[in-house]
């Protein structure tokens, strides 16, 4: 089994690191750390839509462009590497929902808009306090939901969300227009990007698919975020392995002590990792494999370690510049704060691997 990216989806990550490398970094970030603006960077998302980026996954029918998730994994990294101010990932991951669980109403309703990007969605899936995916706050009655949901990243902005709700049945996947809810920002440790609250109370919303399909759509999420998160692992091992060949300590560069040289040796070693874990995560989405829930169980635990060792790691080996607000380490650490925190804690995963890996040996015995 071939579990490399066609050429197609590698055309389309080069061309979305060259439009981020021009548009969106770490200055980027700065400027928009620093402004305060309430939501996203709208310029950018234009260049994007016209692009077709946001358009990668819908369907040619809904005016979209068909592609397979490995684009979708493609985009996913570029904008976590440049940690990029616009809602990319999070359409990305709300096309997915509308695909797997939609109806062709539904479809019909909402991916035009998704495609030339002027219908922003997003998914609501956090809620304060400790939950996970089984135990959601947020409840369904009859048409209408009650909770709230924070922090939801990229919600300032957005027109729509999905979000996750518990009915009788199950938790499950509902529509909600953002015109008929309350909509707040909120600050997280995440300075950049963009997050928000959003209140429910007795909103009306469109069930989207059944308890099924939301850990369906759980397993694909979970694979697009294990590409966000290597994105931004990448870029900040990449920042710290060129300061390491430039920073003088004692009339050597710091990079040939081998205490340095093993903690850049030991950030590659688990982004590959986890890229490995991912691959297979993306080649289960695209045949539809029996092994998808393993799959993307074990790449979003990998991504998770990998980004959360190098941010910290990151920082470190930068020395007393590194805990500077001026320093960019920051930035990173700061972005896998509120990755990890952004579909689920790794221990829920952790242990949705473990029951994945069990009912497969069963199965096998």
């Amino acid at each position: 089994m071939n579990f490399d990216f066609s050429d197609d989806a590698k055309a389309l990550g080069e061309q979305a690191k060259k439009l981020f490398a021009d548009k969106a970094g770490t200055a980027p970030a700065r400027k928009a750390m620093a402004s305060g603006a309430p939501d996203f960077d709208a310029g950018l998302w234009a260049e994007i839509a016209n692009l077709g980026w946001t358009a990668a996954r819908v369907p040619e029918a809904h005016g979209g462009l068909g592609m397979s998730a490995e684009e979708s994994c493609q985009l996913a990294e570029a904008a976590g590497a440049a940690l990029a101010v616009v809602p990319l990932v999070s359409t990305l991951l709300a096309t997915e929902a509308l695909l797997i669980a939609g109806t062709e109403a539904q479809q019909a309703k909402y991916f035009p808009g998704i495609a030339d990007g002027s219908l922003i969605a997003v998914p609501a899936w956090n809620e304060p306090g400790a939950v996970t995916p089984a135990t959601v706050a947020t409840t369904a009655s009859g048409h209408t939901l009650t909770g709230s949901k924070a922090p939801v990243p990229d919600l300032p902005g957005a027109h729509l969300a999905i979000v996750a709700a518990a009915g009788p049945d199950g938790p499950s996947l509902w529509i909600v227009d953002l015109n008929d809810a309350l909509v707040e920002p909120v600050e997280t440790l995440d300075l950049v990007r963009r997050h928000g609250r959003l209140t429910l109370a007795n909103t009306p919303a469109e069930p989207l698919g059944d308890p099924a399909a939301y850990q369906a759509w759980l397993d694909r999420a979970a694979v697009i975020l294990a590409y966000e998160a290597i994105g931004t692992a990448s870029a900040a091992m990449d920042m710290t392995v060129e300061y390491a060949k430039t920073r003088i300590a004692f009339g050597q560069t710091i990079g040939r002590y081998q205490g340095v040289k093993h903690k850049c040796a030991d950030m590659f070693i688990k982004i590959e990792l986890a890229r490995a874990h991912a691959l297979h995560g993306v080649a289960m989405i695209g045949s539809d494999g029996a092994e998808l829930r393993q799959a993307a169980a074990a790449a979003r635990v990998a991504s998770l370690d990998a980004l959360s060792f190098t941010a910290e790691e990151t920082v470190q080996l930068h020395g007393g510049i590194g805990f500077t607000w001026e320093s960019d380490c920051q930035f990173y650490y700061r972005r896998a704060r509120a990755l990890t925190a952004s579909l689920a804690a790794r221990g829920w995963w952790a242990d949705r691997l473990v029951r994945a890996l069990e009912l497969r040996n069963r199965a096998a015995a």
